[in-house]
């Protein structure tokens, strides 16, 4: 299993010799974010059998990232998104509602539930928002953007790795998210063997500096509250670029 954080919600997990992509956001600028930090770039955006989107919102879903992935790259989208992106031109879109799943080669991915705002802005449409489990030798959660929710605790039967948002872009993430007290809630609830924070050091706004504390610090407080919470998950922290072979070493090679 090898897991690189390319940056927010966008991670390339590798599994059984499958490579899923997550929430593509390849750009230096999604409305009025920017990205801090260089641009990803790599190999990991070759021989994708699938991609995952979690919900329609612009950070999430973004036409543009896609496009660079190719109009035939097959897409896992939450039920109610796959007008939106047929009309884009995309050829292949499978939609997912909670608790349904489809096969990826070897591997399966299910939908989960998933506690977030799936309308995109400014206009539309309204998709439901997921998280997925993605299935092999071992089991994936990535959350998506979520809260806590009733019966996420039934989620983490043996899981390996949980993919958890511990920020947003502001010093605020609001309703429909996990900050680092709530993430580690999260930990305790799914109990993996190994966690690691997304969502954070990738996107803020005008004003905010690369080390900007409200970039950086994220992570590294989930760490604490976790290690009170939930011992007995490890936590491994990838900053952007960054990538693991679990549980081997860490290496900057996106």
């Amino acid at each position: 299993m090898r897991i690189a954080y390319i940056g927010h919600a966008t991670l390339s997990v590798e599994l059984d010799g499958v490579r899923i992509l997550t929430d593509p956001m390849l750009r230096p600028r999604v409305t009025h974010l920017y990205r801090r930090g260089p641009l990803p770039e790599g190999k990991w955006i070759q021989s994708i059998e699938a991609v995952l989107i979690s919900h329609l919102h612009l950070d999430h879903c973004d036409i543009p990232s896609l496009r660079r992935l190719g109009m035939k790259t097959r897409m896992i989208v939450p039920r109610g998104a796959g007008t939106l992106l047929r009309r884009r031109g995309f050829h292949e879109v499978e939609e997912l509602d909670h608790g349904e799943a489809t096969a990826v080669k070897s591997l399966t991915v299910t939908a989960t539930p998933a506690v977030h705002s799936g309308f995109r802005p400014p206009l539309g449409p309204t998709a439901i928002a997921l998280g997925f489990i993605i299935s092999g030798s071992k089991r994936i959660y990535f959350a998506g953007d979520t809260d806590l929710f009733a019966g996420m605790a039934d989620l983490g039967s043996d899981l390996d790795v949980a993919l958890l948002p511990v920020s947003g872009w502001g010093h605020n993430v609001g309703p429909g998210h996990l900050d680092p007290l709530r993430a580690a809630e999260a930990a305790r609830l799914l109990r993996p063997t190994v966690a690691i924070p997304i969502h954070w050091g990738t996107f803020a706004h005008v004003g905010v500096r690369r080390h900007d504390p409200v970039l950086a610090e994220p992570p590294h407080l989930f760490a604490q509250y976790a290690a009170k919470t939930a011992p007995e998950v490890e936590v491994v922290i990838l900053k952007p670029g960054e990538s693991v072979t679990l549980f081997e070493s860490v290496q900057n090679d996106v």
